[in-house]
């Protein structure tokens, strides 16, 4: 009974696992699909093997048996005795040779063909590495329709997409698992690489190289939509932050300015220019707050700005002491960045 409870916890992890937003085993781009095939290749492989040297070890263990004659020193006829076992071995050495060989094949020519996707025309998103966030700019040539935002990028279905990668300070990688396999950020460093998305979901990305003590909680959002949402979306981006429509709005925008919140973060149509922290000018229109950690509601805002530390450690955002009143007020103001 329990050993049957226990495999069915195992099947049910099992199904979670492949239906996750953060898995290579469900592929949801052209890239994915390829390096998934390659697992599913080396795991057929790697299963055959297994059962085999079970199986090998099992029919020695149940012919075994020693006796004063297999302790004898080894005759020359032994050795003639022995030698189809010799062939054997050096068959199955061959044969494992082999079978590397072509795997080693089989993975220069995935990864070749998983770097293969072009565009004439494609959508270039910068992703820059921080300790531990996000940041994610879509270029334009006229600079002030450039949009910035932090810890989640949107991109249209089915259209080839440019990656630029960049850090800031240390190591990073870059990892959307159902898209594409890691890329390294390396400072100093620009490298590009294609994804691509052929449904509508929201996928998970991680850092997949360990950059500090809040390495795990380092996550940004892949929101694939159709191409119509992408351009509202994007649209809406470009534009500076939202005017103040009352006055608890327009004192909450006070506070912002008065506090040191204005010298590491920005909000496009203020004076806020700080470089330090995520560009705020549409915060509310994000999904999660701190790069994943948080759902970004007003009571996580909240205490997010109080003090972060008690919520992820060692990042570079102090805390904020002010009045209930003070902090009310910038919330409501944040709450109309969209």
């Amino acid at each position: 009974m329990r050993v049957a409870r226990c495999i069915a916890y195992a099947t049910l992890i099992a199904v979670a696992g492949c239906q996750s937003n953060h898995s290579s085993l469900t592929a949801a781009g052209p890239q994915a699909k390829k390096i998934e095939w390659l697992y599913w290749v080396i795991f057929w492989i790697s299963l055959i093997v297994f059962v085999l040297l079970i199986a090998f070890f099992a029919g020695g263990v149940a012919k075994s048996g020693i006796d004063e004659a297999e302790m004898a020193p080894v005759l020359p006829q032994d050795e003639e005795r022995d030698r189809p076992a010799k062939g054997a071995v050096s068959i199955a050495i061959a044969i494992t040779v082999v079978t590397l060989f072509v795997v080693l094949v089989l993975s220069i020519v995935t990864g070749k063909s998983a770097a293969g996707l072009t565009s004439k025309n494609p959508i270039t998103i910068e992703v820059i590495g921080h300790q531990w966030w996000w940041e994610a700019r879509y270029p334009s040539p006229q600079a002030d329709l450039t949009a910035v935002t932090a810890n989640e990028i949107h991109l249209p279905v089915g259209k080839p997409i440019t990656i630029l990668t960049a850090s800031r300070d240390v190591i990073h990688s870059f990892w959307a698992p159902n898209l594409h396999g890691k890329r390294d950020l390396i400072p100093g460093y620009t490298t590009a690489i294609w994804i691509q998305a052929d449904r509508p979901a929201v996928y998970r990305a991680q850092c997949a190289e360990f950059c500090g003590k809040q390495h795990a909680h380092m996550a940004l959002d892949v929101v694939a939509e159709t191409e119509a949402q992408f351009e509202r979306w994007l649209d809406a981006q470009r534009k500076p932050a939202a005017e103040p429509a009352n006055e608890s709005e327009a004192r909450g925008r006070d506070a912002f300015m008065r506090r040191q919140c204005v010298l590491c973060h920005s909000i496009r149509g203020t004076l806020a220019r700080g470089l330090v922290g995520p560009d705020l000018t549409h915060l509310a229109s994000r999904g999660k707050l701190a790069a994943g950690t948080l759902p970004n509601t007003r009571g996580h805002l909240g205490g997010w700005i109080m003090n972060s530390q008690e919520i992820k450690p060692g990042n570079l955002m102090p805390p904020n002491l002010m009045t209930s009143d003070e902090l009310q007020s910038l919330l409501t103001y944040l709450e109309i960045l969209k």
